[in-house]
């Protein structure tokens, strides 16, 4: 199979596997979140944050296919690969501090006593929007596993 005439889904075989990958992690969230908590969520389909994360899992299908079609020392995957470092560190140290200040806001908000909050802001804020390592890492598996493993199960 010639990787550049795909003929199904998006007809790019690196769009697909990313694609894949991000909806394998969004439904194994629903599957994390059922186990831990005992409780299904359907909310986590589309949710950012959790178990495993979707913002690696994406990235490294697309740079893993890169890696497998063209090679490790295609510039190609020099761009995919630096594309998911940053993506990834952006979803643990970025989104991380963003989550932690989410769960501060949201403290102060439930204990002020001179103003109610509910008259400021209409909701609380979102508090899961990062990713511990663990989970960036568990998203880097899932993707590399789609990507190179589905590749070479296309492609050989």
């Amino acid at each position: 199979m010639d990787p550049n005439t795909v003929h199904f889904f998006t007809g790019n075989l690196i769009l697909n596997f990313s694609i894949l990958a991000w909806a394998a992690a969004q439904i194994l969230k629903l599957f994390v979140v059922l186990i831990t908590e005992r409780r299904w969520d359907w909310k986590h389909i589309l949710s950012s944050g959790g178990m495993p994360s979707s913002h690696s899992s994406t990235v490294c299908a697309c740079a893993s296919t890169v890696a497998y079609l063209y090679g490790f020392s295609s510039p190609l995957f020099a761009i995919a690969a630096l594309l998911a470092i940053v993506v990834m560190y952006d979803a643990f140290n970025v989104r991380q501090e963003t989550g932690k200040q989410a769960r501060i806001l949201n403290y102060m908000m439930e204990h002020w006593t001179d103003m109610k909050p509910e008259e400021l802001f209409d909701r609380t804020l979102k508090e899961l929007v990062g990713h511990t390592p663990l989970q960036v890492f568990m998203g880097a598996l899932l993707g590399i596993a789609i990507g190179w493993g589905g590749t070479y199960l296309l492609i050989g």
